[in-house]
């Protein structure tokens, strides 16, 4: 009758295990976003080369990709829609906002992603430069914002504000914001997002320019969340000085759904 109990003992206590460890796998993903802002694929050589960006691309092996400085069937581009261009490259879904109207096409923000995105959304952002905006894709795991935010300094400010209630709605995924904020880490705009949100790349690893590379403007952070848990594997800025004026900036992150 003992080893009978101690059997069952053991079986019951195996199938539980086996259950939180099912349980666990299930709650937890791991993310790999990078952002990269390609200046129209156009290198520090003056060369547009749509096939150096989508290698660059390519060798990150993201989830997801936010872009910034995209031409979209305008003059300058020759009529080319650039992230038509990168998406073929990398057999990525392509997501495209104009921030503005500009030679005949549009200029703005994209994301390129692996997965079919469920729904896009473009918000209008402030910039006296021109106009900026916001770009959010919503995924089956998780939410992505791209940005690329104004020279000026209240227009960023006001920009944090507006990212910032807009995104309140999206709280049941994990939630990133990505781009070039043309801020520094010890910037006030930044220091405000942070009450909110988490930087996941390593703010003392330059960004800008790519081949001396001496500044941090290019961000990747985590919405605050206590549904979630969050733990960086990886953060990379990526050692490529010639394709864009920036380097890209890559982050593999594991969040769990807390029980």
């Amino acid at each position: 009758m003992r080893t009978i109990y101690y059997l069952l003992f053991f079986l019951l206590l195996t199938f539980s295990t086996a259950c939180r460890n099912k349980s666990s796998s299930q709650d937890t993903k791991t993310f790999k976003i990078a952002s990269y802002n390609v200046r129209n694929a156009k290198g520090m050589d003056d060369v547009t080369d749509f096939d150096r960006i989508s290698k660059v691309i390519n060798e990150m092996e993201a989830h997801a990709v936010a872009i910034q400085e995209l031409d979209s069937a305008t003059e300058r581009s020759k009529g080319i829609v650039v992230l038509d261009e990168l998406a073929k490259r990398t057999k990525m879904h392509a997501s495209f906002n104009g921030s503005i109207e500009y030679q005949g096409g549009k200029y703005g923000i994209g994301i390129l992603s692996k997965e079919k995105p469920l729904r896009t959304e473009a918000v209008v952002l402030p910039g006296r430069e021109e106009k900026r905006s916001l770009l959010i894709v919503e995924l089956d795991d998780y939410v992505l914002c791209c940005t690329h935010l104004s020279l000026n300094e209240e227009d960023r400010q006001a920009s944090m504000k507006i990212i910032q209630n807009h995104t309140k709605k999206y709280d049941s995924k994990p939630l990133f914001l990505v781009g070039d904020l043309n801020a520094s880490p010890d910037s006030e705009e930044i220091s405000n997002l942070s009450e909110n949100w988490i930087i996941l790349n390593d703010p003392n690893q330059p960004t800008f320019p790519s081949d001396t590379p001496n500044v941090t403007i290019d961000y990747l952070f985590l919405k605050q969340n206590d549904k979630f848990m969050h733990s960086v594997i990886a953060a990379e800025v990526v050692n490529e000085p010639m394709a864009s004026d920036h380097r890209p900036v890559v982050v593999e992150v594991e969040i769990a759904r807390k029980s």
